[in-house]
């Protein structure tokens, strides 16, 4: 993105992670609710992409589906 920082597939604990030069702990940018089929839920978080906007698109293997976070969205 923008601010050059690192996205991770977390896919042990179903969620993306954003990391930030100099921070010691990332930021949750999508899922970390566990595993299931719901909105906030990432099963299998694999492949991410961001646009130029800041929205996030992520892979959800075990759902066969693309999920979309806008920026700034908390859910």
């Amino acid at each position: 993105d923008r601010d050059h920082s690192v996205y991770i597939s977390d896919g042990a604990n179903h969620r993306m992670m954003k990391g930030m030069e100099g921070e010691k702990q990332g930021t949750v940018v999508a899922g970390g609710q566990g595993e299931g089929n719901g909105l906030t839920q990432l099963p299998c978080p694999l492949g991410l992409v961001v646009d130029q906007l800041g929205t996030i698109y992520v892979t959800d293997d075990w759902n066969h589906r693309i999920m979309r976070w806008s920026k700034g969205v908390t859910q």
